[in-house]
């Protein structure tokens, strides 16, 4: 009796509120590292480009590097290709990985393990050797072209160092984190719903429309906006196999600061190519925000 008592008299604690203090504190360490090394670097070229100092040494505002950037044809022309790229990825990579990660969702034995591993391969292979495999394999006089050769077949023309060479790599490269965002949305569908809607008679397209789409249309906003803000901002890949001119904007970037010495167009491309991925952004925390409201 004298435990009951006191176990009553004992106040209640708030374990939410207790909690709190500490969540805070183990989000601020990659907060505190995300406002050092992105924003404030952000916020510093945003400023260096708007800011700049005249023929007097004055310090004022000008816009006139980003009014060349928008001006200048050989600049469009390089955002033409990246955005051209990104897209024509992010449209290969929705129509490659969701029939695999349908098949892996609904599918049941051995097979289906040995095709998930083979979907996550490219996360453990470095971009540099998937660019090294590519020259190799179809390059020019590469396996394929030999191959051909033997068989009496003319040469393929070859995707190396055209705007196709970076869409092939970009998109082996990309297809193991979207195949695992689908798969993790197609977890919360679930078979009695698709059971229950082959019984009136759906079809396998009528049940992936009007059951499984509505469900999975976050991870499919989740995923697309990963590969876009990836393959946006690539560099590696777009430096290996893409053309000289027009470039990628990460090549771009690079070449300005290093081959042009001209620290402030680099800034106006980088900031042009922040301003789209804040864009692509918006959509993912969108997603997110949806999620959590529900």
């Amino acid at each position: 009796m004298t435990e009951v008592a006191q176990g009553v008299a004992r106040p209640r604690v708030d374990s939410a509120a207790s909690r709190r203090p500490v969540g805070l504190l183990l989000v601020a360490v990659p907060v505190l590292l995300m406002i050092w090394l992105v924003i404030w670097p952000a916020i510093n070229a945003i400023a260096s480009t708007i800011w700049r100092p005249d023929a007097s040494g004055a310090s004022r505002f000008d816009l006139s590097s980003y009014a060349f950037f928008f001006s200048d044809r050989y600049s469009l022309d390089n955002l033409a290709v990246t955005l051209w790229t990104t897209l024509i990825s992010a449209v290969l990579l929705l129509l490659i990985c969701l029939p695999i990660a349908l098949y892996l969702r609904f599918s049941r034995g051995r097979l289906p393990a040995y095709v998930q591993a083979l979907a996550i391969l490219p996360m453990f292979v470095p971009s540099i050797i998937l660019a090294f495999a590519f020259i190799r394999v179809l390059g020019p006089n590469g396996m394929v072209d030999i191959l051909l050769n033997a068989v009496g077949l003319p040469k393929i023309r070859t995707p190396y160092l055209t705007p196709w060479g970076p869409v092939i790599g970009l998109v082996w490269d990309n297809i193991p984190l979207t195949v695992l965002i689908l798969l993790a949305g197609l977890g919360s569908v679930a078979n009695q719903s698709i059971e229950a809607a082959r019984d009136v008679g759906a079809n396998a397209l009528q049940v992936f429309w009007h059951i499984i789409l509505p469900r999975i249309s976050n991870s499919v906003l989740v995923a697309l906006s990963f590969s876009i803000l990836g393959i946006f901002s690539s560099f590696t890949l777009p430096y290996l196999l893409g053309p000289a001119s027009p470039e990628m904007l990460g090549p771009f970037m690079q070449r300005t600061l290093r081959d042009v010495h001209d620290p402030v167009g680099a800034m106006t491309q980088a900031v042009v190519a922040f301003g789209f991925c804040i864009v692509f952004g918006l959509f993912y925390v969108r997603s997110v925000a949806r999620n959590r409201g529900k």
